[in-house]
């Protein structure tokens, strides 16, 4: 395996998932909890959706010790690939009623540490089934959490006017422990969608402070995650905070290089657009 998956960034993930969670539900609390974080969502709606997700994690982990679990069909966690997230965050939005912002930062602190406490003596490797008959390690499953945390709360913040900081340390896991392990685990049928895939391999190195360096090669479409070579056709060198949000649309892919937070770097630099069509997110 590829995949950093170590006792130090197992328990410094759990560890920022249970601070950003307290900040996520502090910013909640303040005023403006109706303002629009989004062009369809308000602030409400947007902490509901990552309720939604804690919920749904913690039934995951833990099926038994779920209270009040989402009445998810497998149909639609199997179905749901990159370009359908959006009907699928829907429907859970629909199951998950609660809108009130103190009930929903109680609700959602409340998930966070039985999702913490149910993966406390879990291996953080155990491969867990997720959306698109993908297949992502527990370690994974926290850090998708934690970044929903970062990138909604800054969503939530902005129109708010309160600050609201990621440091490129505590924005690594996303990278390390879900992209690189849901890739790496199986992604089953979740890029799907994307047309055709351009013929060949392309290589492309990610390398930052905070991760240890990994290689996703894209071959005729199919990806998957390698140790660092000689000669990738992309050398990507990244702050964590800005590539996530380059990755789900909240900053352009211009202004993360030219702010050096991207640096695109080897002997095929042209080939990334086309790696990132097919390896993409929701945004």
């Amino acid at each position: 395996m590829v995949v950093r998956l170590t006792e130090e960034n197992w328990a410094a993930t759990r560890k920022y998932l249970r601070e950003t969670g307290d900040r996520f539900a502090g910013l909640l609390t303040s005023p403006g909890s109706q303002t629009k974080a989004t062009a369809t969502w308000t602030v409400t709606d947007t902490a509901a959706h990552v309720a939604t997700l804690a919920r749904m994690y913690h039934q995951m982990v833990d099926p038994a010790g779920c209270e009040d679990p989402l009445a998810v069909s497998e149909d639609l966690i199997r179905s749901t690939i990159v370009d359908t997230v959006d009907t699928a965050n829907e429907e859970l939005l629909r199951l998950f009623p609660e809108r009130d912002p103190q009930a929903l930062a109680d609700v959602l602190v409340r998930d966070i540490d039985r999702l913490l406490t149910a993966t406390r003596d879990a291996d953080p490797a155990t491969a867990l089934p997720w959306l698109g008959g993908s297949r992502v390690p527990v370690g994974g499953l926290l850090a998708h959490l934690l970044n929903e945390l970062q990138i909604h709360g800054r969503d939530m913040a902005r129109p708010m006017r309160m600050r609201w900081d990621v440091p490129p340390q505590e924005a690594a896991p996303f990278f390390e422990m879900f992209l690189v392990g849901v890739t790496e685990y199986g992604y089953g049928r979740l890029l799907e969608g994307h047309g055709p895939a351009p013929a060949g391999r392309i290589a492309v190195e990610f390398r930052s402070d905070h991760t240890a360096p990994v290689v996703m090669a894209m071959t005729d479409g199919f990806v998957t995650v390698e140790e660092p070579g000689d000669r990738p056709d992309v050398r990507l060198f990244f702050d964590p905070t800005a590539l996530n949000l380059m990755l789900f649309g909240r900053i352009g892919r211009a202004r993360a290089v030219l702010s050096r937070k991207v640096v695109i770097r080897g002997r095929r630099p042209w080939v990334l657009p086309a790696f990132l069509r097919i390896m993409r997110l929701p945004s």
